[in-house]
Protein backbone atom coordinates (compact mmCIF):
# COMPACT_ATOMS: atom_id res chain seq x y z
CA UNK A 1 0.00 0.00 0.00
CA UNK A 2 1.25 3.50 -0.86
CA UNK A 3 2.37 5.78 1.92
CA UNK A 4 0.61 9.11 1.55
CA UNK A 5 2.53 12.35 1.90
CA UNK A 6 1.45 15.91 1.23
CA UNK A 7 1.94 19.06 -0.81
CA UNK A 8 3.56 17.53 -3.86
CA UNK A 9 2.74 20.81 -5.63
CA UNK A 10 5.48 22.34 -3.50
CA UNK A 11 7.83 19.59 -2.38
CA UNK A 12 7.84 16.95 -5.14
CA UNK A 13 11.34 15.55 -5.67
CA UNK A 14 10.92 14.34 -9.25
CA UNK A 15 8.99 15.97 -12.08
CA UNK A 16 8.03 12.50 -13.31
CA UNK A 17 5.57 9.92 -12.03
CA UNK A 18 2.32 9.82 -10.11
CA UNK A 19 2.52 9.80 -6.32
CA UNK A 20 -0.56 9.41 -4.08
CA UNK A 21 -1.66 12.33 -1.97
CA UNK A 22 -4.84 12.89 0.03
CA UNK A 23 -7.36 14.24 -2.48
CA UNK A 24 -9.04 16.57 0.01
CA UNK A 25 -6.11 18.58 1.34
CA UNK A 26 -2.82 20.19 0.48
CA UNK A 27 -1.59 22.86 -1.92
CA UNK A 28 -3.49 22.69 -5.20
CA UNK A 29 -1.78 22.57 -8.58
CA UNK A 30 -2.95 20.82 -11.74
CA UNK A 31 -2.71 17.08 -11.01
CA UNK A 32 -0.37 17.87 -8.08
CA UNK A 33 2.45 18.74 -10.46
CA UNK A 34 5.18 20.90 -8.99
CA UNK A 35 4.71 24.67 -9.01
CA UNK A 36 7.85 26.09 -10.60
CA UNK A 37 9.08 28.51 -13.23
CA UNK A 38 12.37 26.68 -13.61
CA UNK A 39 11.87 24.97 -16.97
CA UNK A 40 15.14 23.06 -17.13
CA UNK A 41 14.34 19.49 -18.17
CA UNK A 42 10.60 20.23 -18.44
CA UNK A 43 8.60 18.67 -21.29
CA UNK A 44 5.18 20.25 -20.72
CA UNK A 45 3.98 23.32 -18.82
CA UNK A 46 0.46 23.85 -17.48
CA UNK A 47 -0.52 27.48 -17.06
CA UNK A 48 -3.70 29.46 -16.49
CA UNK A 49 -5.04 32.56 -18.22
CA UNK A 50 -7.83 33.91 -15.97
CA UNK A 51 -9.45 36.24 -18.51
CA UNK A 52 -13.21 36.53 -19.03
CA UNK A 53 -13.72 40.09 -20.28
CA UNK A 54 -14.22 38.88 -23.87
CA UNK A 55 -17.40 36.94 -23.05
CA UNK A 56 -20.67 37.72 -24.84
CA UNK A 57 -22.96 36.09 -22.27
CA UNK A 58 -22.20 35.03 -18.68
CA UNK A 59 -18.79 35.97 -17.23
CA UNK A 60 -16.93 33.91 -14.65
CA UNK A 61 -14.36 31.91 -16.63
CA UNK A 62 -11.61 33.90 -14.90
CA UNK A 63 -12.11 31.42 -12.07
CA UNK A 64 -11.73 28.44 -14.43
CA UNK A 65 -8.02 27.73 -13.96
CA UNK A 66 -8.38 27.61 -10.18
CA UNK A 67 -11.47 25.38 -10.40
CA UNK A 68 -9.88 22.93 -12.86
CA UNK A 69 -6.78 22.64 -10.69
CA UNK A 70 -8.88 21.92 -7.61
CA UNK A 71 -11.03 19.37 -9.44
CA UNK A 72 -7.94 17.60 -10.78
CA UNK A 73 -6.84 16.60 -7.28
CA UNK A 74 -9.53 13.92 -7.13
CA UNK A 75 -7.83 12.07 -9.99
CA UNK A 76 -4.18 12.85 -9.26
CA UNK A 77 -3.51 9.83 -7.08
CA UNK A 78 -3.27 7.32 -9.95
CA UNK A 79 -3.15 6.98 -13.72
CA UNK A 80 -6.56 7.91 -15.15
CA UNK A 81 -8.70 4.88 -15.93
CA UNK A 82 -8.34 3.46 -19.43
CA UNK A 83 -5.03 5.10 -20.32
CA UNK A 84 -2.53 2.57 -21.62
CA UNK A 85 0.33 4.40 -19.90
CA UNK A 86 0.86 7.12 -17.34
CA UNK A 87 1.74 10.31 -19.27
CA UNK A 88 3.69 11.52 -16.25
CA UNK A 89 6.08 8.61 -16.65
CA UNK A 90 6.93 9.94 -20.13
CA UNK A 91 6.68 13.67 -19.55
CA UNK A 92 8.18 16.02 -16.98
CA UNK A 93 5.17 18.27 -16.34
CA UNK A 94 5.03 21.36 -14.11
CA UNK A 95 2.41 23.93 -13.16
CA UNK A 96 3.75 27.39 -14.00
CA UNK A 97 0.94 29.30 -12.32
CA UNK A 98 -1.13 31.93 -14.10
CA UNK A 99 -0.44 34.60 -16.70
CA UNK A 100 -0.42 38.01 -15.01
CA UNK A 101 -1.94 40.99 -16.81
CA UNK A 102 -3.41 44.38 -15.95
CA UNK A 103 -7.19 43.94 -16.05
CA UNK A 104 -7.53 47.74 -16.06
CA UNK A 105 -5.81 47.96 -19.45
CA UNK A 106 -7.75 45.42 -21.54
CA UNK A 107 -6.19 46.59 -24.79
CA UNK A 108 -2.80 45.34 -23.56
CA UNK A 109 -3.97 41.88 -22.49
CA UNK A 110 -3.65 40.01 -25.83
CA UNK A 111 0.03 40.96 -26.16
CA UNK A 112 0.67 40.02 -22.54
CA UNK A 113 -0.85 36.56 -23.10
CA UNK A 114 1.19 36.04 -26.27
CA UNK A 115 4.38 37.07 -24.50
CA UNK A 116 3.59 34.81 -21.54
CA UNK A 117 3.11 31.82 -23.85
CA UNK A 118 6.15 32.64 -25.97
CA UNK A 119 8.39 32.98 -22.93
CA UNK A 120 7.50 29.39 -22.05
CA UNK A 121 7.47 27.56 -25.37
CA UNK A 122 10.61 29.29 -26.68
CA UNK A 123 12.48 27.53 -23.85
CA UNK A 124 11.42 24.15 -25.24
CA UNK A 125 8.42 22.81 -23.31
CA UNK A 126 4.97 22.31 -24.76
CA UNK A 127 2.08 24.26 -23.28
CA UNK A 128 -1.34 23.32 -21.92
CA UNK A 129 -3.33 26.45 -21.05
CA UNK A 130 -6.37 26.53 -18.78
CA UNK A 131 -8.81 29.37 -19.48
CA UNK A 132 -10.36 31.77 -19.13
CA UNK A 133 -12.72 32.58 -21.98
CA UNK A 134 -12.01 31.32 -25.47
CA UNK A 135 -10.44 34.54 -26.72
CA UNK A 136 -7.22 33.44 -25.02
CA UNK A 137 -6.73 30.92 -27.85
CA UNK A 138 -5.96 33.76 -30.29
CA UNK A 139 -2.76 35.09 -28.66
CA UNK A 140 -1.81 31.49 -27.82
CA UNK A 141 -2.05 30.59 -31.51
CA UNK A 142 0.03 33.64 -32.38
CA UNK A 143 2.75 32.48 -29.99
CA UNK A 144 2.73 28.94 -31.41
CA UNK A 145 2.80 30.18 -35.02
CA UNK A 146 5.80 32.32 -34.15
CA UNK A 147 7.67 29.24 -32.93
CA UNK A 148 6.40 26.48 -35.22
CA UNK A 149 5.53 28.47 -38.32
CA UNK A 150 2.21 29.10 -39.99
CA UNK A 151 -0.25 27.89 -40.92
CA UNK A 152 -1.17 25.54 -38.10
CA UNK A 153 -4.03 23.02 -38.27
CA UNK A 154 -6.68 23.74 -35.64
CA UNK A 155 -8.52 20.94 -33.82
CA UNK A 156 -11.48 22.79 -32.31
CA UNK A 157 -14.11 21.32 -29.96
CA UNK A 158 -16.97 23.74 -29.35
CA UNK A 159 -20.69 24.48 -29.53
CA UNK A 160 -19.83 27.61 -31.54
CA UNK A 161 -17.71 28.24 -34.63
CA UNK A 162 -16.02 31.38 -33.20
CA UNK A 163 -15.59 32.58 -36.79
CA UNK A 164 -18.10 35.42 -36.78
CA UNK A 165 -16.93 38.20 -39.08
CA UNK A 166 -15.31 41.20 -37.43
CA UNK A 167 -13.36 43.98 -39.10
CA UNK A 168 -12.68 46.03 -35.97
CA UNK A 169 -10.24 43.74 -34.12
CA UNK A 170 -12.57 43.19 -31.18
CA UNK A 171 -11.37 41.33 -28.10
CA UNK A 172 -14.23 38.88 -28.40
CA UNK A 173 -14.49 35.15 -27.73
CA UNK A 174 -16.57 34.63 -30.88
CA UNK A 175 -14.24 36.10 -33.51
CA UNK A 176 -10.75 34.72 -32.81
CA UNK A 177 -10.67 32.03 -35.46
CA UNK A 178 -12.04 34.42 -38.08
CA UNK A 179 -8.97 36.56 -37.52
CA UNK A 180 -6.58 33.61 -37.18
CA UNK A 181 -7.79 32.20 -40.51
CA UNK A 182 -7.71 35.58 -42.28
CA UNK A 183 -4.17 36.20 -41.02
CA UNK A 184 -2.91 32.79 -42.15
CA UNK A 185 -2.15 31.58 -38.61
CA UNK A 186 -4.40 28.56 -39.11
CA UNK A 187 -5.42 26.72 -42.28
CA UNK A 188 -9.18 26.01 -42.32
CA UNK A 189 -8.79 23.36 -45.04
CA UNK A 190 -6.68 21.17 -42.75
CA UNK A 191 -8.57 22.05 -39.57
CA UNK A 192 -11.55 20.39 -37.89
CA UNK A 193 -14.39 21.81 -35.80
CA UNK A 194 -16.21 19.22 -33.70
CA UNK A 195 -19.54 19.48 -31.88
CA UNK A 196 -20.84 22.78 -33.31
CA UNK A 197 -24.56 23.42 -32.80
CA UNK A 198 -25.11 27.11 -33.42
CA UNK A 199 -25.72 28.56 -36.85
CA UNK A 200 -23.02 30.38 -38.80
CA UNK A 201 -23.52 30.01 -42.56
CA UNK A 202 -19.96 31.15 -43.31
CA UNK A 203 -17.65 28.23 -42.51
CA UNK A 204 -14.53 29.93 -43.93
CA UNK A 205 -13.57 26.52 -45.34
CA UNK A 206 -13.30 24.70 -42.00
CA UNK A 207 -14.18 21.02 -41.93
CA UNK A 208 -17.19 20.84 -39.60
CA UNK A 209 -18.34 17.71 -37.78
CA UNK A 210 -21.26 19.30 -35.99
CA UNK A 211 -23.10 18.01 -32.93
CA UNK A 212 -25.76 16.05 -34.85
CA UNK A 213 -23.06 14.51 -37.10
CA UNK A 214 -21.18 13.29 -34.04
CA UNK A 215 -24.33 11.79 -32.53
CA UNK A 216 -25.43 10.13 -35.75
CA UNK A 217 -22.05 8.75 -36.83
CA UNK A 218 -20.37 7.96 -33.52
CA UNK A 219 -16.99 8.32 -31.89
CA UNK A 220 -15.03 6.05 -34.23
CA UNK A 221 -16.21 7.94 -37.32
CA UNK A 222 -15.22 11.25 -35.75
CA UNK A 223 -11.75 9.93 -34.96
CA UNK A 224 -11.26 8.52 -38.46
CA UNK A 225 -12.45 11.68 -40.22
CA UNK A 226 -10.35 13.91 -37.97
CA UNK A 227 -7.18 11.87 -38.46
CA UNK A 228 -7.65 11.96 -42.24
CA UNK A 229 -8.02 15.76 -42.27
CA UNK A 230 -5.16 16.52 -39.88
CA UNK A 231 -2.65 14.06 -41.31
CA UNK A 232 0.82 14.63 -39.89
CA UNK A 233 0.60 18.44 -39.83
CA UNK A 234 1.33 20.49 -36.69
CA UNK A 235 -1.92 20.69 -34.70
CA UNK A 236 -3.14 23.07 -32.01
CA UNK A 237 -6.02 21.62 -29.96
CA UNK A 238 -8.53 24.01 -28.40
CA UNK A 239 -11.40 22.67 -26.30
CA UNK A 240 -14.29 24.88 -25.24
CA UNK A 241 -16.09 23.09 -22.42
CA UNK A 242 -19.46 24.11 -23.92
CA UNK A 243 -18.81 21.45 -26.56
CA UNK A 244 -20.21 19.21 -23.84
CA UNK A 245 -23.93 19.10 -23.18
CA UNK A 246 -25.12 21.37 -20.34
CA UNK A 247 -26.32 18.27 -18.50
CA UNK A 248 -22.67 17.35 -17.90
CA UNK A 249 -21.12 20.83 -18.14
CA UNK A 250 -23.51 23.49 -16.85
CA UNK A 251 -20.68 25.69 -15.56
CA UNK A 252 -19.96 27.70 -18.69
CA UNK A 253 -20.86 31.07 -20.12
CA UNK A 254 -22.79 30.10 -23.27
CA UNK A 255 -24.30 26.62 -22.82
CA UNK A 256 -26.07 24.97 -25.77
CA UNK A 257 -28.20 21.82 -25.52
CA UNK A 258 -27.53 18.76 -27.66
CA UNK A 259 -23.83 18.48 -26.97
CA UNK A 260 -21.33 15.69 -26.45
CA UNK A 261 -21.17 13.60 -23.32
CA UNK A 262 -17.94 13.61 -21.33
CA UNK A 263 -17.42 9.99 -22.41
CA UNK A 264 -17.71 10.89 -26.09
CA UNK A 265 -15.34 13.83 -25.78
CA UNK A 266 -12.74 11.92 -23.80
CA UNK A 267 -12.92 8.98 -26.20
CA UNK A 268 -12.47 11.21 -29.26
CA UNK A 269 -9.48 13.03 -27.78
CA UNK A 270 -7.87 9.76 -26.63
CA UNK A 271 -8.48 8.28 -30.06
CA UNK A 272 -6.26 10.96 -31.58
CA UNK A 273 -3.08 9.79 -29.86
CA UNK A 274 -0.22 9.99 -32.34
CA UNK A 275 -1.19 13.25 -34.04
CA UNK A 276 1.45 15.97 -34.25
CA UNK A 277 0.14 18.03 -31.32
CA UNK A 278 2.14 21.21 -30.64
CA UNK A 279 -0.07 23.02 -28.12
CA UNK A 280 -3.47 22.94 -26.43
CA UNK A 281 -5.97 24.75 -24.27
CA UNK A 282 -9.12 23.98 -22.24
CA UNK A 283 -11.36 27.02 -21.82
CA UNK A 284 -14.69 28.49 -20.70
CA UNK A 285 -15.11 26.68 -17.37
CA UNK A 286 -17.13 29.14 -15.26
CA UNK A 287 -17.51 27.53 -11.83
CA UNK A 288 -20.14 29.96 -10.52
CA UNK A 289 -22.71 28.19 -12.73
CA UNK A 290 -21.44 24.70 -11.97
CA UNK A 291 -23.25 21.92 -10.12
CA UNK A 292 -21.17 19.79 -7.76
CA UNK A 293 -18.02 20.89 -9.66
CA UNK A 294 -18.92 18.55 -12.53
CA UNK A 295 -17.86 21.02 -15.25
CA UNK A 296 -14.46 21.62 -13.67
CA UNK A 297 -14.06 17.87 -13.22
CA UNK A 298 -14.91 17.25 -16.87
CA UNK A 299 -12.38 19.91 -17.81
CA UNK A 300 -9.68 18.26 -15.70
CA UNK A 301 -10.35 14.85 -17.24
CA UNK A 302 -10.31 16.19 -20.79
CA UNK A 303 -7.10 18.10 -20.07
CA UNK A 304 -5.52 14.83 -18.96
CA UNK A 305 -6.59 13.21 -22.23
CA UNK A 306 -4.84 16.06 -24.05
CA UNK A 307 -1.67 15.39 -22.08
CA UNK A 308 -1.91 11.73 -23.07
CA UNK A 309 -2.12 12.76 -26.74
CA UNK A 310 0.85 15.07 -26.30
CA UNK A 311 2.85 12.24 -24.72
CA UNK A 312 2.02 10.08 -27.76
CA UNK A 313 3.41 12.45 -30.39
CA UNK A 314 5.49 10.82 -33.14
CA UNK A 315 8.70 12.45 -31.90
CA UNK A 316 8.46 11.07 -28.38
Amino acid sequence: MHKFSGDHALYRDSLYGTVPEATYSGAVSFMRRKYTRDLKGVDLVVTGVPLDTATTNRPGARFGPRAIRAASTIMAWERPYGMEFDPFDKLAVVDYGDCVFDFGRPESVPAEIEEHASSIIEQGPGLLTLGGDHFVAYPLLQAHAKKFGAPISLLHFDAHSDTWADEDGRIDHGTMFYHAAREGIIDPRTSVQIGLRTRNPETMGFNVLDGPWVQENGVDAVIAATRKILGDRPVYLTFDIDCLDPSVAPGTGTPVCGGLSSYQAMSIVRGLCGINLIGMDLVEVAPAYDVGEITALAGAHIAMEMICVYASRPDR
